[in-house]
């Protein structure tokens, strides 16, 4: 009996020293937290589904998309007449994020609409219908069980600083998952980054220059680091802004004739429209005729003559009266471009249409401006027959390079050297470029982070109980033996 008691104590002893031996702590798999945001563009409205780790890195999430969804229809500011409608638009997309964001997270995934140029020029000529529009967006977002954190129009310059952060989180350039199993800043550069929307564009990147307007000076606090960048937006420069500018400029030059033809479309393309569609914008709201009729009807032909096309365009920018050292356009100051660049949005799609549509290279300045020229000078008919499944958009390739032509050449002064540095780009792996996934980012600075929890071997109210256990097994075999052999001499004494 003796024997087995003794056993049983150095069991006992044995658990205790394996119970009590260091063990490496194991984290527990971090939840994923999720952020949904809506970008309400002058054109059309996405949105997009992100989700991160609930444990973030140095203060900011690392997110990925999760999904997209685009809405049917135009931005919503194209509901200014029938607020309501705006809501209803977005039903589709946010039914489909119930799907995406787990059941059990609806209630802390918060929700963001942000609203864009397109907003921004309407509560420029209509606050009250701005207003009414935001309203009415807000009511649908706010009957789903996620956390709405409003709806807003942000600020262009916003806009483009977002967008250079999605750029360089996508890059990787702020913080990459090492091979050392941890995430680790990279010693590289950012890259600048180039937007264009519908109705305005953007142009964002570090410089080693000093920023003498203040306006365009931002600085910003991403994975511990500080970094200082220029921006400017530049409204009614965007796609269908410009080419509304564009249509009036060929108007005002015909002196509003009602029949005229377009150099800047493609000869054999016409069409018909109300002078109230080039008008109703606060972009073309200065060359609107004395004798106005917004019902008039105008019958458009295009004449594809680049020459006249690219006079037009270059009465878009004032390229003179600078009261800083150096400017881009418009009297706004811009130091000089330095690094490299990234182009999303038109950008892409108007060099894409000139490489993979008109088999063009586009690697240096001149590339640019004579795939403008040969765009420009390409019968409609020879068009359709390159890009049949683009037909709604081919009347506006002309007008698109060579005002992206005259924007990156002249307006943000790309030369040959650095030219070579913008890369066009849609996506970055499977995200798209553009500044909601930066909004994201900035906005899960705000979202606390949970801890991450610990555990030995085993969980630790079962390493409790087991210690708790040897101990008493331990002690009581100790005392028995204590007993026993108390017991055995009484015996021998007898």
């Amino acid at each position: 009996v003796v024997a087995a008691l003794g056993a049983l104590c150095l069991v006992a002893v044995a658990g205790l020293i394996l119970l009590c031996v260091p063990t490496k702590d194991v984290v527990d798999p971090p939840a994923f937290k999720y952020g949904i945001v809506l970008d309400a563009g002058s054109s059309h409205t996405a949105m997009f589904v992100y989700k991160w780790p609930s444990d973030k890195e140095n203060e900011t999430g690392i997110v990925s998309q999760h999904n997209e969804c685009h809405v049917k229809g135009g931005g919503i500011s194209s509901y200014a007449a029938n607020p309501p409608a705006a809501g209803q638009s977005l039903v589709s997309c946010l039914d489909q994020a119930l799907e995406d964001v787990p059941k059990a997270r609806h209630g802390i995934t918060p929700l963001y609409l942000g609203a864009t140029a397109g907003m921004r020029l309407l509560n420029i000529s209509n606050s009250q219908a701005s207003d009414s529009v935001l309203k009415a967006v807000t009511s649908t977002l706010k009957k789903y069980p996620f956390d709405f954190r409003g709806a807003r129009i942000l600020r262009g310059e916003d806009e483009g600083l977002f967008g250079w952060v999605t750029a360089n989180y996508l890059l990787e350039n702020f913080v990459k998952y090492g091979w050392i199993g941890r995430w680790i800043r990279p010693k590289k550069s950012t890259v600048g980054a180039m937007d264009l929307g519908g109705a305005s564009t953007q142009i964002t990147f570090e410089t080693t220059g000093a920023i003498k307007s203040t306006s365009n000076q931002v600085t910003l606090k991403l994975y511990g680091h500080h970094y200082q960048v220029y921006t400017h937006s530049y409204l009614c420069y965007g796609m269908n802004e410009i080419l509304n500018r564009l249509t009036s400029k060929v108007l005002k030059a015909n002196a509003y004739t009602l029949r005229l033809d377009n150099p800047c479309w493609p000869q054999g393309f016409k069409r018909s429209f109300s002078m109230e569609s080039i008008y109703k914008s606060p972009c073309t709201h200065n060359e609107k005729p004395l004798n106005y009729f917004p019902m008039a009807m105008v019958n458009m032909s295009g004449s594809g003559d680049y020459a006249k096309c690219l006079a037009h365009a270059e009465g878009l920018f004032q390229f003179t009266n600078c009261s800083f050292s150096s400017c881009s356009f418009d009297g706004v100051f811009q130091p000089p471009v330095e690094g490299n660049f990234i182009a999303f949005s038109a950008f892409f799609y108007t060099v894409d249409f000139l490489r993979s549509v008109m088999k063009r290279q586009v690697a240096t300045p001149n590339d640019l401006t004579e795939g403008a020229e040969v765009i420009c000078t390409t019968p409609w008919s020879e068009l359709l027959k390159r890009g049949p499944k683009l037909e709604p958009f081919l009347q506006n390739y002309c007008s698109m390079a060579t005002y992206v032509s005259l924007l990156l050449i002249q307006g943000y002064s790309f030369s040959n050297t650095t030219f070579p540095s913008i890369s066009f780009q849609k996506k970055a792996g499977d995200t798209t470029i553009g500044w909601a996934l930066g909004y994201m980012l900035n906005l899960t600075n705000m979202i606390p982070a949970e801890e991450a929890t610990f555990r030995k071997g085993t969980s630790f109210g079962p390493w409790v109980v087991l210690i708790l256990l040897f101990v008493a097994i331990l002690l009581g075999s100790l005392f028995s033996i204590f007993c026993l052999l108390k017991s055995s001499k009484g015996h021998g004494a007898v």
